[in-house]
């Protein structure tokens, strides 16, 4: 059937929408661009003989979680937005998940009275699909050649379901716990601390990799190939968040008014500057304490730690909050990180970065910006959801941190307990220290690397 021009929602393809749909098309691209970082620093710093195998399991895993997203996460995390209306978690399922109606809509076919703004929803599920893919690859991270690959399969299309409920009630703004004063801009609590909560199950059950926490008779040590990949990684990291942050922000007229996804007050510029601060503050406390201690492992951990430690708060900090907060945050990964490596616990990202400087963001913007109104929705002026009738607390700061780590925990138990009798969960050692790239796809590395050597010896 041909398009007749004199039908269509003229409402729903006005050229301020189509401003939108770029503006979250570009969060899109700084996510994926994100992934790619991920992927350097993976391949940066997985043993040689797993390192085709790393990266293509995390690869996968990101795609499952993505396919996942599209067939039920969506739909879960909209639900907060239903339930404002008066409808049901159901209802907003039923719309959005893959075959739904307001999936499959055209936004000119589409009555605004039903759905207003429908093209900048729809490619909100491509944003939020590829975080769900970001957070198997940094789960990924926790138990890289340890962890059967069909039970880390298994593991990220329930860990996409479970994150996608809890970001209903972390992040936004009229979800439970956001919209009783758990404030998150970021989505630290759903991204970077649930999956830290399933490592603190996982690291224990699969162990330390041969050679990595102490010499081992057939690896005297555990030798990455090429840390230099690291820094490119670390730079498409930060190259690609600015276009997230704006992704995390509603625009309402007067045309470009810029409000958090919390609703809180903020405008694009103080929270893009309170992202470079944290980065920056970060980066300096990294420099000092790498050449101090003479490991390089700071000068990567300095940057990120400044980050997960601000993101929570980028939209209500001022910049020179943000920048105290980055160099404060790599102190807290730096007792973390010297506390798993003293008790050869082997997790060297999630737990320094996450429960480390993650958790003290959490609790620094509870005491920093206590107060600050956000909450409910732009334009509803009383009820439970009245715009910005919640404050930041403390108290729920550090409620909401407990509910994204324990919810990461659970499911995790529940997890082990049934991967552990069915598909397995722990990888061979000896296929560990032959090396997974050679079992599994019978790929040999190009050299032979010395602590390799020591199998042959």
């Amino acid at each position: 059937m041909s398009l007749d021009v004199s039908t269509i929602f003229a409402q729903q393809v006005t050229l301020n929408s189509l401003v939108q749909n770029i503006l979250y098309a570009s969060g899109i691209v700084g996510a994926i661009l994100v992934v790619v970082g991920l992927l350097l620093i993976d391949a940066g710093t997985a043993r040689r003989r797993n390192l085709f195998n790393s990266t293509i399991e995390k690869t996968l895993g990101f795609f499952l979680g993505f396919a996942t997203y599209y067939i039920i996460g969506f739909g879960l995390w909209a639900g907060q937005y239903y339930i404002m209306e008066g409808a049901t978690m159901m209802d907003s399922i039923n719309d959005w998940w893959l075959g739904g109606a307001m999936t499959n809509a055209m936004a000119h076919h589409t009555d605004p009275g039903t759905f207003p703004g429908l093209n900048t929803f729809q490619i909100f599920i491509f944003f939020l699909a590829v975080f769900a893919g970001i957070i198997n690859i940094l789960l990924h991270f926790a138990v890289s050649e340890r962890m059967k690959a069909p039970a880390y399969f298994i593991t990220c299309i329930v860990a996409t379901v479970v994150s996608s409920a809890l970001s209903w009630a972390t992040w936004g703004s009229v979800g439970p716990l956001t919209n009783a004063g758990f404030h998150d801009f970021f989505g630290v609590g759903f991204v970077y601390l649930f999956p830290a909560g399933m490592a603190l199950v996982f690291t224990p059950k699969l162990g330390a990799r041969p050679g990595m926490m102490a010499p081992h008779p057939r690896i005297s040590a555990y030798l990455a190939p090429s840390i230099g990949l690291c820094a490119p990684g670390l730079l498409l990291i930060f190259a690609g968040l600015p276009m997230v942050i704006l992704s995390c922000l509603f625009f309402f007229d007067p045309e470009a008014l810029a409000v958090s996804v919390t609703m809180a007050d903020t405008s694009v510029g103080i929270a893009i500057n309170n992202y470079a601060m944290v980065w920056a503050g970060g980066a300096i406390t990294g420099l000092l304490i790498a050449y101090s201690t003479g490991k390089y492992a700071y000068t990567l951990l300095g940057p990120l730690a400044g980050y997960v430690a601000g993101a929570s708060g980028f939209d209500v900090y001022l910049p020179w909050q943000a920048f105290i907060v980055g160099l404060a945050a790599p102190f807290v990964a730096y007792a973390v990180y010297e506390f798993t490596l003293k008790r050869g616990i082997d997790e060297h990202k999630l737990f320094p970065l996450f429960l480390g400087a993650g958790v003290f963001g959490m609790v620094m913007l509870g005491i920093f910006k206590a107060g600050t109104p956000r909450g409910g929705y732009f334009g509803i002026e009383e009820g439970a959801y009245a715009f910005q009738h919640g404050e930041i607390s403390l108290v729920m700061q550090l409620a909401g941190t407990a509910a994204c780590i324990g919810t990461g925990v659970v499911t995790a138990l529940i997890l082990s307990f049934i991967l552990e009798r069915t598909v397995g969960l722990r990888v061979h050692e000896d296929d560990q220290i032959e090396g997974l790239d050679g079992k599994i796809w019978d790929l040999e590395p190009d050299v032979l690397t010395h602590a390799d050597s020591a199998q042959n010896a």
